[in-house]
């Protein structure tokens, strides 16, 4: 919703210091790297926050600005600039406070006086949205190379001796899925999220990944002694055509907190307790009922604009009802890079799976203990289709992903020593629904 002629005025005096200067008016772009070089050059960062805002990263582009607004608190230009982002974005309480602290300003000249006093009566009048509602939709189809993980040697252990591993390794699975959450604000520093998923899946030879799965997500993203914390709450069914139901319940917490302006620290834990219930086709399926603990430390840097690096470390402990080849401990860690160039967002990581078995699976081996890492490398390029069909997504909000993994996995009982190779092409498209 759009302000009156005064509104115009605002976004016309960004767009007017944005090429006033010759040099800031060059099209090349600028760099975050360039921004972290020269943090107080007022051109520079106003050029930045007029690309970040182009691109829709409202965040940075507020970010920017207030940073100037602190560094040039004199100048009236920077304030209306990002009090016109605010309004765009739907940002009433630090759209107030910036009104109120430029009301008090005596060298205020009558217009831009006029101008506040418009924006202020706007956003008096408007109803109050606390809840934004979304949904997003996504369909997709994964080629498995080996969809049964047979063992390189195509053999296997059962009850001590060697048997052929016969299962197919090839296969393809269909999925589809359909997301609404619903958001609100709690406070200047914290919201609510609630969301209900749906998803469907079918294998096209054989009917183990056929279900339908639904899932119920409660979460808070607050700020707790400096730190953005997020503590959640998920509930999940998986309806599978030809094993047994089953139920999972996960809750904990994440956290993370910014080191400098490239690097950021998260860390997080959760519980999780999975459960199958016994029907005629599977009546061993709560053999495998599970509580899980694990623990997440990562850390991310910045190394420019485009280029990001990630590194995790991960431990859990999964303890099932029937100890016998179902109890282990995993140790993980990977590392990622990631590629956010201007014509698609590339994500490249390689991580590593201790897994250490706590009991002898008597079905396949009496007196020793399964242990086991597997490699997982993967790639994956999302591009928006509004990048190559603008008339179709203009909010390029429609997205084409394309990704490959590799599993390899080297354990000392021979039926988990396997590769496997999937690809999947999938497309998701996210809608505002208020």
């Amino acid at each position: 919703m759009f302000l009156k002629l005064n509104r115009f005025k605002i976004v016309f005096i960004s767009t007017l210091l944005l090429i006033s200067n010759s040099a800031f008016s060059s099209e090349k772009n600028i760099t975050y790297m360039q921004i972290l070089q020269k943090p107080n050059d007022l051109d520079l960062n106003l050029k930045y926050a007029q690309q970040q805002g182009k691109m829709g990263n409202f965040k940075q582009t507020i970010s920017t600005l207030e940073r100037l607004n602190m560094l040039y608190p004199d100048n009236t230009e920077i304030k209306l600039y990002l009090l016109s982002i605010l309004v765009q974005v739907d940002s009433p309480e630090k759209a107030n406070t910036i009104i109120e602290e430029m009301k008090l300003r005596k060298d205020l000249s009558s217009e831009d006086l006029v101008t506040l006093q418009e924006i202020e009566e706007e956003l008096r009048d408007r109803e109050p949205s606390l809840w934004k509602f979304t949904a997003d939709i996504s369909a997709g189809s994964v080629f498995a190379q080996n969809v049964n993980s047979v063992s390189k040697s195509r053999v296997k252990k059962e009850s001590g001796s060697y048997v052929g591993f016969n299962s197919a390794k090839y296969d393809r699975t269909l999925s589809g899925g359909i997301s609404l959450s619903a958001t609100r604000p709690i406070g200047e520093e914290s919201s609510f999220l609630l969301g209900l998923s749906q998803s469907t899946s079918e294998q096209y030879q054989e009917t183990d990944d056929d279900f339908q799965s639904y899932g119920l997500t409660l979460a808070l993203d607050t700020i707790f002694a400096g730190q953005s914390v997020s503590p959640y709450l998920m509930l999940s069914k998986s309806d599978y055509q030809t094993d047994a139901d089953s139920f999972s319940m996960m809750y904990g917490a994440g956290s993370f907190f910014t080191i400098g302006e490239r690097n950021t620290i998260s860390y997080g834990y959760a519980f999780s307790d999975s459960k199958g219930n016994n029907n005629t086709s599977d009546t061993t399926a709560n053999e495998t009922n599970t509580i899980g603990h694990s623990y997440t430390l990562a850390h991310d840097f910045i190394v420019n604009q485009i280029i990001s690096t990630n590194i995790s470390l991960g431990y859990s402990d999964s303890d099932a009802r029937i100890d016998d080849g179902n109890d282990y401990e995993t140790y993980d860690v990977g590392f990622g890079i990631n590629f956010a160039f201007p014509w698609a967002y590339i994500a490249v990581s390689n991580s590593l799976s201790f897994n250490d078995y706590k009991k002898e699976d008597t079905s396949v081996i009496s007196q020793k203990l399964r242990s086991d890492v597997a490699n997982t490398f993967d790639v994956m390029l999302t591009k928006a289709i509004g990048d190559i069909f603008p008339a179709i997504d203009p909010n390029r909000s429609f997205f084409i992903n394309l990704s490959y993994e590799k599993v390899i996995s080297e354990a000392n009982i021979v039926n988990y020593d396997y590769i496997a190779d999937s690809f999947s092409l999938s497309f998701s498209r996210s809608f505002n629904l208020n």
